[in-house]
């Protein structure tokens, strides 16, 4: 039980110099940690979008796209419509803030007088 004892100067220097090493330590740890954490996350991304870009280059070859064009007045009547709807999501305010002050009635709690301690007699 040495350990807990602490009785000279040195003592206490050398408790505290392995406790600032222990914390720099477990600090460096969790550095190289998240520097691991993030490579092998950006590994996993990068794999996920070369998949994902694999994906979408197949496509079946007997879609006529032909077939399935929107004529360019319907798309031009679609995105008005979309960007009337979006735009009047929120009322126009004017942006004015009115207080009104309202008189209080009388109340001790928030009278001056009885915070005053009166030490004269």
């Amino acid at each position: 039980m040495n350990l807990l004892r602490i009785n000279q100067f040195t003592d206490i220097l050398v408790e505290s110099g392995f406790g600032i090493l222990v914390v720099f330590v477990a600090l460096a740890l969790l550095v190289l940690a998240f520097y691991a954490f993030g490579k092998i996350s950006r590994y996993q991304f990068k794999k996920n979008k070369t998949k994902a870009n694999q994906a979408k280059n197949i496509q079946p070859a007997t879609i006529d796209e032909q077939d399935d064009e929107i004529p360019a007045l319907e798309v031009a009547a679609i995105a008005t419509a979309l960007t009337l709807f979006f735009s009047d999501v929120h009322d126009e305010e004017s942006n004015v803030i009115t207080i009104k002050r309202i008189e209080r009635r009388y109340s001790p709690w928030n009278s001056k007088i009885y915070g005053i301690t009166n030490l004269h007699r």
